[in-house]
C-alpha cells in the first residue's frame, strides 16, 4: 500500500465524529431540521467557476446525470414548499478541483434560514465557529476596503485595464479571456487573502460577483452583492447570501453565465428550471450559507492539507 492510499488517522477519524454531533446538536437546540436531497440531479450549475461530474449508464440508454456541486438548489426547492428552518450535512462533488484545500468529492454544511436577513446569518455563523473553534468575535470587512488598503483599488469602479495593469504588476498573470470579475478574484487570492487576519468575515462584494444573491445599494449608494465570505487561517470556510427570490432575475442571471461558458469554451448545461419553477411558486425571504467541514476539519487540527481529514481522498 502506497502513502497516497492511506486512510486519514484515527484522531482525525475521531475529530470529523465529534464535531458532526455538535454540529448536530447545534442547530437542534434552535430548532432547524435535517434534511437530505439527491447527490444526482438531471441538471446542474451554469457557474462558469464550477464544473460537474456527468454521469451517464454504460449503453448511454438514459438522460445524463450530474453529481451536485451542493445541495442548494434542491433544498430552495424544499423551502419553496414550506420547509421551514433546514440544515443539511451533504457531499458535494465538484470536477477539476484538486489541491491542499480542494477534494473532487468533500463535504457541506449548508443551511437556510427563513426570516433572516444577511447579519442574522453571520451572527449564527459566528456562533457556530466560536463553539467549535473558541475563538473571539469574528471582525467583519467589506470587500471595498480590502481592495483600498492592500491594492488602493476600488473594486466596484476599476477598469479591466487598470487590473490587468496590477495583475501584471503583482501576480504576472495576464489572458485575453479574463474580465473585470476574474481579475478581482486572482487579486483577492494571491494578494489579499494571504494578508487576512486568523478569522473574519468579507462582506458586500462586487455586484458580478452575486450568484444567487440579492443585490443591493451599499452605504456609498454602489450597487453590491449582499453576500458573506469567511476565512479562517486564511481559506475560505464559508460563502453566504441573502437569497435571491426573483425567478426572472435569477433566469437572466443564468443565461448571463451560458453565455460566458460559451465565450470560454466551457461544457454546455441547461438551466435548472425546477428551481426557476420553485422560485417562481414562491422562495421565502431568507439567508443561506454553504460551510465546508473538511476545511473545517483542517482549522481544528491545524493540517496543512485537505487529505490529512478525509477518510479516503483522491490523489
Amino acid at each position: 500500500m502506497s502513502d497516497k492510499e492511506y486512510p486519514a488517522l484515527p484522531d482525525s477519524l475521531k475529530l470529523r465524529a465529534s464535531v458532526l454531533a455538535e454540529i448536530r446538536r447545534f442547530f437542534a437546540e434552535r430548532e432547524v431540521m435535517e434534511v437530505e436531497t439527491p447527490l444526482l440531479g438531471t441538471s446542474t450549475v451554469t457557474d462558469v467557476h464550477l464544473q460537474s461530474f456527468e454521469v451517464r449508464a454504460h449503453d448511454l440508454s438514459e438522460i445524463p446525470l450530474f453529481l451536485q456541486t451542493s445541495p442548494e438548489y434542491a433544498m430552495k426547492r424544499l423551502l419553496a414548499a414550506g420547509s421551514g428552518p433546514i440544515y443539511q450535512i451533504a457531499k458535494a462533488f465538484r470536477s477539476g478541483e484538486r489541491s491542499r484545500l480542494h477534494n473532487p468529492e468533500f463535504t457541506l454544511i449548508e443551511w437556510y434560514r427563513p426570516g433572516f436577513s444577511l447579519t442574522d446569518l453571520m451572527d449564527e455563523v459566528e456562533q457556530l465557529i466560536t463553539r467549535l473553534l473558541y475563538r473571539q468575535k469574528i471582525p467583519r470587512y467589506t470587500y471595498r476596503e480590502l481592495f483600498r488598503k492592500h491594492l488602493n483599488l476600488d473594486p466596484h469602479t476599476v477598469t479591466v485595464q487598470r487590473l490587468q495593469q496590477c495583475s501584471d504588476e503583482l501576480i504576472d498573470v495576464r489572458g485575453a479571456d479574463l474580465d473585470v470579475n476574474d481579475y478581482l478574484q486572482l487579486l483577492m487570492d494571491q494578494k489579499i487573502e494571504p494578508r487576512l487576519p486568523d478569522c473574519c468575515f468579507v462582506i458586500e462584494y462586487p455586484e458580478a460577483q452575486a450568484a444567487l444573491s440579492v443585490v443591493a445599494p451599499d452605504s456609498e449608494g454602489v450597487p453590491v452583492a449582499q453576500r458573506f465570505e469567511l476565512y479562517v487561517d486564511g481559506m475560505e470556510l464559508a460563502n453566504g447570501y441573502f437569497e435571491l427570490t426573483d425567478a426572472v432575475e435569477q433566469r437572466s442571471r443564468f443565461e448571463g453565465d451560458l453565455v460566458r461558458r460559451r465565450q470560454l469554451g466551457l461544457p454546455e448545461v441547461a438551466v435548472d428550471e425546477e428551481l426557476l419553477a420553485a422560485l417562481e411558486e414562491g422562495l421565502p425571504s431568507c439567508a443561506g450559507v454553504a460551510l465546508g467541514l473538511d476545511r473545517l476539519l483542517m482549522a481544528l487540527g491545524r493540517n496543512w492539507d485537505i487529505r490529512d481529514v478525509i477518510s479516503y481522498p483522491l490523489s
